[in-house]
């Protein structure tokens, strides 16, 4: 897909959506060929960082503390703050765990990484979710903002589907900053697959309410 086709998709897609009376989202649809799906290595999951935060449907954070200095410093920066103290009875309640593990990006204060080890390592550690450690509390604004625009692309649930779904913006989003996001999320998901550009049928682009729009003739 070449930058020029995703301008041309993203002003079709503008002319042909009827407006409403909220901020629709923005999504890109991609379609894969020759992939057997149910074998785990043809399944995309992915994480992109987005270059512009889409706000809804961004990186969901979790942060496990120790201290009550370091909760006081990031409360309000994540969706789900963990006091040391909580982290065993975390462990034992399947239902939190499995939310858990879906959250994009997970962090812990240094003095609570033991903790977290001791309770959620066999939990987490083979999904890849141990989270990172957070040593330099100064550093960690900047580590939050890029959390906060990474989106999670998978099609490893349900009934693995050739094609995933991302949201890349809202309505009120520019042109230029939409189909940044749109180039970034291809360009990982072509990355990911056995045959790149070859496994990918098409991709296409809307708004919550409006028709798809095919985005360039072969992908």
């Amino acid at each position: 897909m070449k930058k020029s086709e995703a301008v041309d998709a993203v002003k079709k897609m503008r002319e042909n959506t009827k407006a409403r009376k909220f901020s629709q989202s923005v999504e890109l649809m991609i379609n894969f060929t020759g992939l057997d799906m149910k074998k785990p290595q043809n399944q995309v999951n992915v994480k992109v960082e987005l270059p512009n935060s889409t706000g809804k449907g961004s990186g969901k954070i979790c942060i496990f503390t120790k201290t009550d200095a370091f909760a006081t410093q990031v409360k309000g920066k994540a969706d789900l703050i963990v006091s040391e103290k909580e982290i065993e009875a975390l462990s034992k309640n399947k239902a939190k765990m499995a939310e858990l593990i879906n959250f994009d990006a997970l962090f812990a204060e240094g003095a609570a990484m033991l903790t977290v080890a001791k309770f959620l390592g066999q939990q987490l550690a083979p999904k890849g979710k141990m989270p990172k450690p957070v040593m330099n509390i100064a550093n960690f604004a900047e580590t939050l903002a890029k959390a906060k625009t990474q989106v999670t692309i998978s099609n490893k649930k349900g009934k693995f589907m050739p094609v995933v779904h991302s949201m890349i913006g809202k309505e009120d989003m520019t042109d230029e900053q939409i189909i940044d996001n749109m180039m970034v999320v291809y360009e990982t998901v072509r990355d990911s697959l056995p045959q790149k550009k070859q496994n990918i049928k098409s991709v296409f682009v809307k708004m919550t309410m409006g028709p798809p729009m095919r985005v360039g003739e072969v992908q």
